[in-house]
């Protein structure tokens, strides 16, 4: 949990460059599915509203979405660190060029590879969002369409994270997977379903 607070507080200081947009839209899927879970939990043994384990069953999704992706500006975080180092590395001698190589490309695959897996998590979110809206605690109305938002936002943030590091992959077969897998994320059924105004 330190080291993910720690993600989180390098995202809100402007002075460090280490931790940002890809760490910064996992949170805020990391947000979206905390209030999310939040709604369920208060639509349950409402009058005329659905059984109290299906908002139940919400909840539990989205709580496990919410650390899931709070971890994830973490590992955005790592990722980055990773490329960093790996250009720290000596390049003396060919074999050390080589080793350096390596050590790059392997670290812009995983700084293309973590945001991909979080904008999957924010789209789980934002696919939670509208299975709630269907019926749920209306007093919350504000909330739930915050929750859309900002699952909104951090899948569009972690699209943008994803397609920066693949110019500067070497496998063109690496990267006509990443952009199929974020395109086919982006682009599903639901995606930009508005929540209706209360």
């Amino acid at each position: 949990m330190e080291k993910k607070l720690k993600a989180f507080l390098k995202v809100l200081d402007s002075q460090d460059n280490t931790t940002g947009g890809g760490s910064a839209s996992s949170i805020a899927g990391a947000m979206a599915a905390g209030l999310v879970g939040m709604v369920a939990r208060l639509s349950m043994g409402k009058k005329d509203l659905e059984p109290s384990d299906h908002y139940e069953a919400i909840a539990l999704k989205a709580e496990n979405l919410s650390g899931e992706l709070f971890a994830g500006g973490s590992k955005d975080s790592d990722a980055f660190a990773v490329v960093s180092n790996s250009f720290g590395l000596p390049k003396g001698t060919d074999e050390e060029k080589t080793t350096r190589s390596k050590a790059i490309n392997e670290g812009m695959i995983l700084c293309a590879e973590v945001p991909l897996e979080n904008a999957v998590m924010c789209r789980e979110v934002i696919k939670l969002c509208a299975q709630l809206q269907k019926k749920y605690n209306t007093n919350a109305s504000s909330d739930l369409k915050c929750a859309q938002l900002l699952a909104e936002a951090g899948l569009k943030g972690c699209g943008v994270n994803v397609r920066i590091n693949l110019p500067y992959l070497k496998d063109e077969g690496k990267v006509s997977d990443l952009e199929s897998r974020l395109e086919t994320i982006e682009n599903a059924k639901g995606q930009h379903e508005a929540l209706e105004e209360n």
